[in-house]
């Protein structure tokens, strides 16, 4: 699967935050959901215009940033 057949960035929406095409479901907010442990039905459950590739496609995305960006940690918590 690619990712960035299923993920949009545009100024217009959502203050351009990379978000699920053709929603305004952010990105970010589907994978909170996985990280707070909420279940892939429960998500699909919430966000009704989701499938289950968006949630693939986001997770994959959230794992490029982090393969390409450095995110300091602050002293004393390495």
């Amino acid at each position: 699967m690619n990712w960035q057949d299923r993920i949009s960035v545009d100024p217009a929406i959502c203050h351009g935050k990379a978000c699920i095409k053709g929603t305004r479901v952010m990105v970010s907010v589907v994978v909170d959901n996985v990280a707070a442990g909420v279940s892939q039905e429960e998500i699909l459950a919430g966000y009704p215009s989701l499938k289950p590739e968006d949630i693939e496609a986001a997770l994959r995305y959230a794992a490029e940033v982090v393969r390409e960006r450095f995110v300091p940690f602050p002293q004393g918590t390495v």
